[in-house]
Parts: C-alpha cells; structure tokens; sequence
C-alpha cells in the first residue's frame, strides 16, 4: 500500500538527499526561451498529427494536465518516438538568457547532503543549463524523463524508480519544485517537500494542501536560510 501523506512535518535536520526540479525552480525560464518552447512544440504537434495550429495547441495542454508531459500524451496516445521528439525541441535553442546565481551557488554548495536532479526534460538539456548557472558541479546526478522510462512527474513509479536507483531514502530526503501537484507523490513516500512559488497558472493558495511542508518565492533565500549554521 501506498503511503499516505505525512500529518506533521519532518525534520529538515534530518535530510540525507535534495531532490531538485530545475526548469522554473532553480531558475526562471526567461520569456523569449519559454514562448521558443512553446511555439516549437506547438508545431511539432501539428506537424506530427496534421492538425492545425489551433488544434495542436489545444492538444498541447490537453496532454500536459492529463498526462504530465506533451510527450507522454504523444506516446501514449499516437506512438511517437521520443527520440523524434527530443531531436526537435532541443537543437538550436537559445540559452543566453541564462546567468549564474551567485546567492543560489553558495546555497547549494553550502547544503549538506548529496544532491540529484529530478527533470520531466532530458538529460542534454538539463546538464547545459546547469552548466550554464554554474551549479553541474554540485549535483552528484540528474535523472530524466529517459531515465524515468518515459513516466513523468507527477507518477509515483517514477519517484520510486528515482530512490531505488540513487539508493535514497525516501523519509530522509526533501524534494523542491514549482509544480504542486508533483510534490504529492514525495511526500506520500515520506519526503519533505518544498514549493517555489513562480505565480504560474497553478499558483494558488489552495494548491498548499497538507502535502506541501514549505513554501518560498526565493528559492536561494530558502536554501541560504536551511544551509545556514545553527
């Protein structure tokens, strides 16, 4: 039987591994790369179904809330391969918008535990943008939407398959995203769990159900705050 979710809040102090989402929780997607991601799945979904633009945007977010991810609603539902997919929305995009975060990269450096990225992107992307933010040093793996065998947040199986190949245990870890509803499946297995607050579509104040231990606008104000010494 599944876990039910936690009724007190665990101990920060007892936290042996920090599971990070990345897209929109270590960092801001900025605009322009958010609406380039956008408008490419957009097209790719019309393309690949022959459907008119209008359509495929409707599709887009049909399977992104059923689903949790365009690309599983594709593959569930028309069989496309993930590797097209991945081919065409990573090639050529533009990171110039991202920058390090010197207040985030002393926070995490200073958080003691190890440190694993838990992304519904792909390994490619996540390992350039943390590259990018000058934090690939401090995360001892990141596992991916491939790694997940296609099952992204918020399948529970995922998070379990997550644990078991890290060797985490699950009551002894915090996990951090901006999505609430993907902080549900962690703390059912025992996480603490943190939202970063972006103000996006599913920012309200009723989202904080009991399955969210903490909340933050300031994810590296959050982190310097725990990592600092009693």
């Amino acid at each position: 039987m599944e876990n039910e979710p936690q009724t007190a809040i665990p101990s920060l102090g007892d936290v042996e591994t920090w599971v990070f989402d990345l897209d929109n929780t270590l960092y801001r997607v900025p605009p322009p790369m958010h609406a380039e991601l956008d408008a490419r799945m957009r097209r790719f979904v019309s393309e690949f179904l022959g459907v008119d633009p209008e359509r495929a945007y409707d599709i887009q977010k049909d399977y992104f809330r059923r689903y949790g991810l365009t690309l599983r609603g594709l593959m569930v539902n028309h069989g496309l391969d993930p590797r097209v997919y991945e081919s065409h929305m990573g090639g050529g995009l533009d990171y110039s918008g991202l920058k390090p975060d010197r207040r985030l990269q002393d926070a995490i450096a200073s958080l003691e535990g190890r440190k694993v990225i838990y992304t519904n992107a792909f390994a490619s992307h996540a390992r350039l943008v943390l590259d990018l933010l000058s934090l690939g040093e401090h995360f001892d793996a990141v596992y991916d939407i491939e790694a997940a065998d296609y099952r992204p947040k918020p399948e529970i199986e995922s998070y379990r398959h997550l644990c078991d190949l890290h060797g985490i245990d699950a009551e002894r870890a915090a996990m951090v995203d901006d999505i609430p509803h993907n902080l549900e499946p962690a703390a059912r297995m025992g996480m603490t769990t943190i939202w970063v607050r972006t103000g996006a579509a599913w920012d309200e104040d009723d989202a904080a159900g009991p399955h969210i231990h903490h909340q933050t606008h300031d994810i590296a104000g959050w982190l310097e705050r725990v990592a600092a010494p009693c």
